[in-house]
């Protein structure tokens, strides 16, 4: 790898080639005046794009920075670890981070690295405390995000790479498996409960893939993993089998296609964005993704619950069935729900909240330009709904092909509501803050949210009436 680079953009995009709306593609111009280059990036239309600014140099040569008052600041940190405030830690963090640079950061970050060395207790608690870090948006002052979380990710792997290996014979609740490793694979022993996967070196599939080694090591006893190192590597909860049901996956880096395809009860976080095809034919089961994620997510499911931080390219659930319940922060670029066939959701049906929003530099919720820029919007559904927050009532019924936009019922709301509250636990997305504040004013869900439910297809409703009703002579066949 070539240090000069860093390892996170600062922007990604979920984008379609053909739209007409976002940059598909993208120009790159070096232009040289008076002896010196400069880079500028533009999409499809010409328009200039900016990256955000900030110290963005990481120093990796150079010593840490201590902090002023560092000795309490990590003397607090320490007991609230200690403590299992792992939140609060969290809080009284990032709280602080905005008057530091990334030398300081990176003096914090080791502190952190440092408690996870007294036992595995520590371990997890520490990674949990720099894993918030990574997965939620806040102020990082005058560093830019994407140096911040090399920051952290490199901490992050720092920890998981310390775990002691699974030949080891050393005693622990964690256990550590690699591509040189992996013919050493067993049971767990008594105490241990998570086995730490480093994909690294792993083929990013076939039979000696990391997801394959997840697969025999659950049939062997396991039912806690993490999965780091990642890059680009595919299929992982994948052919674990039915009734997966207290079995969680954390995975971290640049996961694959088809992540948590099929699965049936198995829990999966993503600390990092998705890519393609996931949860095709998910049947039972919970994904978190810290993330956006890419074209036809959730083809064909059936079930389980799923919540997504950022935004769905394409087609997500199209032809999905059943009782899937789904929350989109971001938007879906076109056809969402297509051909949607989840019941009624007030009947234990399926359905999608679609809450059009993200995030500025500060980390603040806002609105996205529109909550749903394309067409096709629950094409051709039969059953489910949208519930899709629009309090400036942008979407409009040309938007759709086959449904109808009608106001939420209290039922519709005490449905949706418990969901929304677990969305706010795990991404820190306020109900009454962010999603019911409009320009700063609290409102009722009345006022935010809308409701896209199917109605009766031409061509189903002619077949319903007499041919005296439909006004036309008709042959019996």
């Amino acid at each position: 790898e070539d240090k000069r680079f860093r390892l996170v953009a600062d922007r990604y995009w979920n984008a379609r080639g053909g739209s007409h709306t976002d940059g598909g593609a993208f120009s790159f111009t070096v232009q040289r005046e008076n002896g010196s280059s400069s880079l500028s990036c533009a999409d499809k239309f010409g328009k200039q794009i900016f990256a955000p600014k900030g110290e963005w140099r990481i120093n990796i040569e150079d010593d840490p920075i201590p902090l002023d008052r560092g000795t309490e600041i990590i003397k607090q940190i320490e007991q609230e670890i200690d403590a299992a405030s792992i939140e609060k830690a969290f809080f009284h963090v990032i709280e602080a981070l905005p008057l530091w640079n990334l030398g300081r950061l990176r003096w914090i970050t080791d502190q952190i690295q440092q408690m996870a060395e007294k036992d595995d207790t520590n371990l997890e608690r520490a990674l949990y405390l720099l894993t918030l870090l990574n997965d939620r948006r806040y102020d990082c002052g005058k560093m830019k995000r994407s140096s911040v979380l090399q920051v952290v990710r490199t901490n992050i792997d720092n920890i998981l790479d310390s775990v002691s290996p699974i030949d080891s014979g050393q005693p622990g609740i964690l256990k550590r498996i690699a591509w040189e490793t992996r013919q050493k694979l067993r049971s767990p022993d008594i105490g241990e409960a998570v086995l730490v996967i480093q994909s690294r070196d792993f083929p990013p599939e076939g039979v000696d893939c990391d997801a394959r080694l997840a697969v025999k090591a659950y049939q062997m006893g396991w039912k806690r993993f993490i999965i780091y190192g990642l890059k680009g590597q595919r299929f992982h909860g994948c052919g674990c089998g039915p009734n997966t049901h207290g079995v969680r996956i954390d995975v971290y880096g640049t996961s694959g296609d088809y992540l948590a395809s099929g699965i049936d009860g198995l829990e999966i976080q993503v600390h990092n964005n998705g890519q393609d095809q996931l949860c095709q034919i998910m049947k039972n089961g919970r994904l978190v993704v810290y993330g956006d994620v890419g074209q036809t997510f959730m083809y064909g499911g059936k079930g389980g619950e799923i919540y997504i931080m950022g935004n769905a390219a394409g087609r997500p659930l199209i032809n999905a069935v059943g009782r899937p319940r789904v929350v989109i922060n971001g938007t879906s670029l076109d056809y969402l729900a297509e051909s949607f066939m989840a019941g009624n959701p007030l009947n234990g049906g399926g359905f999608v909240v679609l809450n059009g929003i993200e995030f500025n530099e500060e980390g603040n919720v806002i609105d996205q330009p529109t909550p749903y820029p394309g067409s096709n919007l629950f094409s051709l559904a039969s059953g489910g709904a949208i519930y899709l927050r629009d309090p400036f009532r942008k979407v409009i019924d040309d938007q759709l092909n086959g449904g109808e936009i009608v106001d939420l019922s209290p039922a519709d709301w005490d449905l949706i509501f418990p969901y929304l509250q677990e969305n706010e636990n795990l991404f820190g997305i306020s109900i009454e803050n962010d999603l019911l504040t409009v320009k700063g004013e609290k409102k009722n869900y009345t006022d935010v949210f809308r409701k896209v439910q199917a109605v009766k297809l031409d061509v189903l409703a002619k077949e319903s009436i007499t041919p005296e009703e439909w006004g036309e002579d008709r042959q019996e066949e």
